[in-house]
């Protein structure tokens, strides 16, 4: 398959979601059940990718924001060093930053392990970069447990140590790094 002619169609009213499997019951109800009750209440975007006429992958986008807002001095000190790794200059250091999310990131079990999940990441890093009519600089993502790996070979990072051993992490991934690079 060529991931290069996969192109993401947004979610309307009126189209038609035909059945869909990835293997995780929450993952397949929301595009199946509430993906258009989000747009409806312009919650989040869901884009689909289809190939043979059928949806083999889906993801959301929304606003979000990176945040600092705990008095505990380790998360503090790990702020500092987010505001340094990130190069983010001392005048400009505030509590939090604009961001998108990945609300959800779904690919079918059929066409798992074949490189769509890591086109989705770059495609939505050029959807938002192109789309630069708001600020943003971070991607973040409330990544469950068997996705660590996956967003971390994809350039993201824990943003804390304060959810590490829960079953779902926030994560993030800065935009300036495709910008400088």
């Amino acid at each position: 398959m060529n991931l290069e002619a996969l192109t993401p169609t947004k979610l309307s009213h009126d189209y038609e979601i035909k059945n869909f499997d990835c293997g995780d019951v929450d993952l397949n109800v929301f595009l199946l059940n509430d993906a258009k009750n989000y747009l409806n209440e312009l919650m989040s975007i869901t884009y689909v990718i289809e190939y043979e006429n059928q949806i083999i992958a889906y993801f959301c986008l929304l606003n979000d924001k990176v945040v600092f807002d705990t008095l505990d001095t380790q998360e503090k000190s790990l702020w500092n060093r987010f505001n340094r790794r990130n190069q983010i200059p001392n005048s400009k250091r505030r509590k939090n930053y604009p961001a998108a999310k990945i609300g959800r990131l779904a690919v079918t079990k059929d066409f798992k392990g074949g490189g769509i999940g890591r086109f989705i990441i770059n495609m939505i890093q050029s959807i938002i970069l192109k789309k630069m009519d708001i600020a943003c600089r971070f991607i973040t993502v409330d990544a469950y447990r068997d996705a660590f790996g996956f967003y971390l070979k994809n350039g993201f990072e824990f943003l804390s140590t304060e959810d590490e051993g829960e079953s779902v992490r926030l994560m993030y991934f800065d935009l300036k790094n495709i910008i400088l690079s």
